[in-house]
């Protein structure tokens, strides 16, 4: 099973930053399960390859989405907090 994931946020600072943050976790998947997170043009992408079962595709791109929208969270405090300054 494979998917891949695109999201235009046309700014290259959060796709990267988003990116950086989701790449340790591509690093300890288990041997049955690739994932690969990365930013181009502004734009986050990644990619889930999954050799085990459906239930463990569908929880991996569960937690990816997750991982995705704490990202996003943390971006949008930062940028309120830096506003307030």
């Amino acid at each position: 099973m494979k998917i891949e994931i695109k999201i235009n946020y046309n700014n290259e600072k959060i796709a990267n930053s988003i990116a950086k943050a989701l790449t340790p976790d591509d690093k300890f998947a288990p041997s049955y399960l690739k994932v690969r997170t990365w930013n181009e043009d502004g734009e986050l992408n990644s990619k889930i390859e999954c050799k085990d079962r459906f239930d463990t595709f569908i929880s991996t791109i569960d937690d990816l989405l997750a991982s995705i929208q704490a990202a996003e969270k943390n971006i949008e405090i930062i940028d309120s907090d830096n506003y307030e300054k």
